[in-house]
């Protein structure tokens, strides 16, 4: 036998009910490698016997597909009030607490003393500690920083770099684009997305101003671009930009941001519910997504534009919001694991992730019925088991 086959680590998570988003009842998976290699009824771990197999026994427990957060300041953030309140990088343990095996690394407010070569390196670091990680070149302002020079070679040359932001719009830290701006921006997410086989997609900052979609509207109508060649977060932020997500999210994408609750419950829309609000509007499922603003800073201005609080975003928040929308909001497991799975997948074009599937990468996390986490696999390896977390960052 192949002795490069022997060395491979076989695991098989037996008898948990399995949500590949979808419910496909109870079975086995067998994982070998960084895949997923069968899922069956039963899997016979006698025709394995020259092989060492980690069995890791799911029944009465919940297999879902590892969590994707799509808006991470994984490099650190914030500094709206000064050198002090800037945030740290974050940490592959703070991933893991929340069930999460894939993240999106962004710049925010800071573009100025931070860089997107930080944001890559980070990214690099996590990847090699064992997760999946990509990242959006740019930041809030415009014109938006890049590693290259140029947006499209960003995205067509680095294979980590799968979009563009947060650029921010409606907003009192944002440069104010232009419809022209905003266009050429698009336009060079989508060719470098193109020639580098990537989402290319501009993920948007919506600040809390009225009519905070009107920008991304203008542009559509004023080119040939598509609303699904845009990214919105944030969209839960306050009633009246929610009100007006419920119509821009038939048409484009709605990404909410789950870490801003409870900081700030007296002005936002707690992400939970706002699942439910946009489903009861119709708003398709396949345009919603939740992500955490982990890492980033959470400030509030007061009217004259003074900074009176300050918080910092928890990667964990989507699996707690995930959790609520069932628990509390009662909507089915399967419709919501999607806003954190297999809709982010598809929209950034993350092709081997989101879905349970026999030839997927084998990111899978296991919960109880009281939605606590047991276990978390990602790229194949048993990072989180039995509620502890075995791989932690290099400086942890």
């Amino acid at each position: 036998m192949d002795g490069t086959m022997l060395t491979t680590k076989i695991t098989l998570i037996s008898q948990g009910a399995v949500y590949n988003p979808e419910y496909i009842g109870v079975k086995d998976i067998l994982v070998m490698g960084e895949k997923i290699v069968a899922i069956k009824d039963k899997i016979d771990t006698a025709v394995f016997s020259e092989f060492t197999i980690q069995i890791i026994n799911a029944k009465g427990k919940k297999v879902i597909p590892g969590l994707i957060d799509a808006h991470v300041h994984i490099a650190g953030a914030g500094g709206e009030g000064g050198p002090s309140t800037r945030t740290p990088e974050m940490q592959l343990s703070q991933m893991l607490a929340g069930g999460i095996t894939s993240i999106v690394g962004c710049l925010g407010t800071d573009g100025i003393t931070r860089s997107p070569d930080s944001v890559l390196m980070k990214v690099k670091s996590l990847k090699a500690e064992g997760v999946s990680a990509w990242m959006y070149t740019g930041a809030y302002q415009v014109p938006t920083p890049t590693i290259t020079g140029d947006i499209s070679r960003d995205l067509a040359l680095i294979d980590e770099v799968i979009g563009v932001g947060e650029i921010a719009l409606s907003d009192h830290r944002s440069s104010v684009p232009t419809t022209h701006e905003l266009i050429r921006i698009a336009e060079q997410a989508r060719v470098g997305g193109m020639l580098g086989g990537k989402a290319g997609i501009v993920n948007i900052h919506l600040g809390d101003a009225k009519n905070p979609f009107l920008p991304i509207v203008e542009a559509v109508k004023n080119s040939e671009l598509k609303y699904k060649q845009f990214f919105p977060t944030h969209c839960n932020r306050n009633t009246y930009i929610f009100e007006d997500a419920k119509t821009y999210g038939k048409e484009g994408y709605i990404d909410i941001t789950a870490s801003s609750y409870p900081y700030f419950s007296e002005f936002e829309i707690k992400p939970s519910t706002a699942i439910k609000q946009l489903l009861d509007a119709g708003v398709p499922i396949e345009h919603i997504t939740m992500t955490s603003d982990g890492n980033g800073s959470l400030p509030h201005f007061d009217e004259q534009g003074e900074l009176v609080r300050l918080e910092m975003g928890q990667p964990k928040s989507i699996f707690t919001e995930l959790s609520e929308a069932v628990l509390q909001d009662k909507l089915p497991l399967d419709t919501v694991l999607k806003v954190v799975t297999s809709n982010v997948a598809k929209i950034l074009k993350l092709k081997t992730k989101g879905i349970i599937q026999t030839g997927f990468d084998a990111d899978l996390v296991i919960i109880d019925n009281d939605f606590v986490i047991s276990d978390v696999i990602a790229r194949g390896v048993v990072m989180v088991s039995n509620k502890m977390i075995l791989k932690k960052g290099t400086y942890e």
